[in-house]
């Protein structure tokens, strides 16, 4: 069985490093993907969840689907950085702002994207300010991750209340 081990370095490119052998890593005990998928609908009644390409996404705009505030992706689709073809493996990511994703990315420089309950920046989209987490535990998801949550949806939430208010006043100002 071959696995990899990804890390991006200090120049930002991400090396991979291939090895044989039967390598198990024990996935920690946490809320699976569908508990993530259920807290955020319960608490996040605007939530608007497209399920498409082995992942969800969630946004607050029912018409546009995005932005999104949050991801899960279950399958190594989209990137192999995490290695989410391990049996179980998934990551949530979260879009959260420039003071948030600074203290996530200074905890480790040099950070291991194939770690489980580690808050990381997330390793194709970290210049846009987002974090990821493999499997987070349920002291980590409590503790950590429904913080960083309610800070991604109420983000996107501002953000589409501002432009859903601008469209309706530019309607209001037309002559009819």
């Amino acid at each position: 069985m071959e696995s990899r081990g990804c890390r991006r370095g200090a120049t930002g490119v991400l090396t991979c490093m291939s090895h044989d052998g039967d390598m198990t890593t024990s996935i920690p005990a946490g809320p699976d993907p569908a508990t993530i998928v259920r807290y955020i609908l319960d608490t996040y009644p605007d939530a608007d969840l497209v399920e498409a390409m082995n992942a969800y996404f969630f946004s607050v705009d029912p018409e546009k689907h995005w932005p999104n505030f949050a991801t899960i992706v279950r399958t190594n689709e989209h990137d192999d950085a995490s290695r989410l073809d391990r049996e179980g493996a998934f990551r949530l990511n979260l879009g959260v702002d420039r003071a948030t994703f600074e203290r996530v990315s200074a905890a480790d420089p040099d950070p291991d994207f194939t770690a489980f309950d580690t808050l990381l920046p997330h390793p194709v989209y970290g210049q846009q300010h987002w974090i990821s987490i493999l499997n987070p535990t349920e002291v980590t998801f409590q503790r950590s991750v429904i913080p960083l949550i309610a800070l991604a949806h109420d983000r996107v939430a501002a953000t589409h209340a501002r432009h859903h208010r601008s469209r309706l006043h530019s309607r209001a100002d037309r002559p009819g």
